[in-house]
């Protein structure tokens, strides 16, 4: 990655001119796009040092698949950070179904409370931006309810974040996820968080969008990490 303004436009291969998260980008879209750190150093490499990578997506879009292969290639023993739906069941919370406003209130606190520990070595299975996206895709407007500060605070503790969108392949090989809908909105809530960033939420967080075959994402991963 490289000292750059922020990238918004898509990288060679395609993509049409169509907004992100277009229903007619899906066989179109390229195989990755950046969006490097402003203030990210040149010809930094960060392959084999103790990283803390983020992968957001929607549900049924593998990114707890994508974390796992992350651990077993990074070095350094990094670890899986389960996503924070996982680990509030473990301690008794109960969700409603489908999941309404107070349960992406909490999942959202505690994605920030997972970035907030000082675990050097970590892959996150969920950032608090996904649960941005789950709000934002059910009406809430969740700015005027987070602390902005805290919340960037938190985001750019992690060297990398990884967005795992919908894709054509996405949908034609992985099982078909529950409320389609809702999935879909969150994948437009989530890229629109990403590249039009309202919030200045992302200033300090290198982003490497995935919409390659599902099995090159962790191949591209390392890669970008590389440059």
């Amino acid at each position: 990655m490289q000292t750059g303004e922020f990238r918004r436009d898509r990288l060679e291969g395609g993509g049409g001119g169509l907004q992100p998260g277009h229903p007619d980008t899906l066989d179109s879209t390229p195989d990755f796009r950046t969006i490097p750190c402003r203030t990210q150093t040149s010809d930094q490499t960060l392959e084999g040092a103790e990283l803390r990578i983020g992968v957001s997506g929607p549900h049924g879009t593998g990114k707890t698949t994508l974390v796992e292969e992350l651990c077993a290639r990074l070095e350094r023993g990094h670890t899986a950070i389960q996503e924070p739906y996982v680990l509030l069941e473990e301690e008794g919370y109960e969700f409603a179904y489908p999941p309404v406003a107070a349960d992406y209130w909490a999942q959202l606190r505690y994605a920030m409370r997972l970035l907030g520990d000082p675990a050097p070595a970590a892959v996150y299975d969920r950032t608090p931006l996904d649960f941005l996206a789950y709000l934002a895709a059910i009406g809430v407007d969740a700015e005027a309810g987070i602390d902005e500060t805290a919340l960037r605070t938190a985001l750019a503790s992690l060297d990398l974040l990884v967005i795992v969108p919908i894709t054509a392949e996405t949908e034609r090989v992985l099982p078909t996820p529950e409320l389609t809908g809702l999935r879909r909105s969150v994948n437009d809530a989530l890229l629109e968080l990403v590249y039009v960033d309202d919030m200045q939420l992302l200033e300090d967080v290198s982003i490497l969008e995935l919409a390659c075959p599902l099995d090159q994402r962790g191949r591209a991963v390392l890669n970008a990490l590389t440059y």
